[in-house]
């Protein structure tokens, strides 16, 4: 399918030595960005506290996370699950005050914020034993905010998210590595490597720029985009080996030129469609997905890029030939091995 085709090749790796420079100041300035200001890590890998409320009325998020900024919360993360009524809170570790203090002073805040009052009541269990604990009750005497459930995330817990985040993030590319040897050549899986790592590396250093949260779905959107931007660089590659095949007196440039040139098309549609659904995601799928948004927006933009201007400059530059891909037809012996 095709929106419009280019008659003519777009000379993409004449201009490969300028894109590959601005990719690589890019990259410098994300490593940088991210020796300088490391990460904004969320409770996740950090440790800290979650929490579930549940309102009597429709929950306004702006108004919880005002009064968490009052008590010392400088980026509350707030979001609402569920029904409008619940709400969940993650919060991070506060400097000299332990896990079951801070759930506390915090659903002490939010109960005032509702004009509420903490009281003792005595509630059943589950299991029917009578338990008191603390509820906030507004005038009529209703529960204006009640605490359903409190999590303490241990620095323990946060290390081994990470390291099972940064063990995945290996294995996505050690597959890409292996898939792309066996399907093409080596030359194409180091160039679509360096590629992906030009992608995740620029992604982190927006995030470390600009302070942005990063989440466990800030980490599932990474591993989206790596192999996201491996299927766009698998698709030039296949057109790649196809043009060798076709144009036997094309040179290296002339044959990549043209794979790129051809896939155009295929690339504007199916980026397109992908960008408007990340783009509904952004705008309207509240502050739940918005950083999960941020990072498939900044990935597929530079996955484009880098797979046009990235890795199949790096697989040139390495010296990938037609041999390479196409074993070449061995002559046969017109005298059949006979001995005149």
């Amino acid at each position: 399918m095709e929106f419009f085709r280019i008659k003519k090749d777009i000379p993409f790796m004449r201009h490969a030595l300028v894109f590959n420079v601005i990719s690589a100041l890019t990259f410098v300035a994300a490593v940088f960005f991210l020796w300088h200001r490391p990460l904004h890590l969320s409770v996740e890998f950090t440790g800290g506290t979650v929490m579930e409320l549940k309102y009597q009325q429709a929950t306004d998020l702006e108004k919880i996370r005002a009064s968490l900024k009052g008590i010392g919360y400088e980026a509350p993360e707030v979001t609402s699950f569920g029904t409008a009524h619940d709400v969940m809170l993650r919060l991070p570790v506060v400097k000299g005050l332990s896990s079951k203090d801070a759930s506390q002073q915090v659903y002490e805040t939010l109960c005032k914020a509702e004009k509420g009052e903490l009281k003792q009541i005595d509630t059943v269990s589950a299991k029917g034993e009578h338990v008191m604990k603390r509820a906030c009750s507004d005038a009529a005497g209703a529960e204006a905010v009640a605490l359903q459930k409190v999590e303490y995330v241990g620095p323990q817990v946060g290390d081994e998210l990470t390291q099972n985040g940064m063990n995945a993030l290996a294995m996505v590319i050690v597959g890409v590595v292996i898939y792309l040897a066996i399907r093409f050549e080596w030359k194409f899986a180091v160039a679509a490597i360096i590629a992906n790592l030009h992608d995740v590396v620029i992604i982190l250093g927006f995030f470390a720029f600009f302070q942005w949260e990063f989440s466990l779905t800030v980490l599932a959107a990474i591993l989206a985009v790596l192999g996201y931007s491996v299927n766009e660089s698998v698709v030039i590659f296949d057109r790649i080996r196809e043009n060798f095949r076709k144009q036997r007196k094309a040179s290296v440039h002339e044959v990549i030129d043209s794979a790129i040139t051809s896939t155009i098309s295929r690339t504007i549609i199916t980026h397109g469609c992908t960008q408007m659904m990340v783009l509904s995601m952004l705008l309207l799928g509240g502050p739940t997905l918005h950083y999960f948004a941020v990072a498939l927006t900044i990935g597929i933009c530079f996955g484009i890029y880098s797979s046009v201007f990235v890795a199949a400059a790096v697989a040139m530059w390495l010296g990938v030939k037609r041999e390479d891909l196409i074993k070449p037809i061995k002559e046969k012996d017109e005298t059949d091995g006979a001995v005149v």
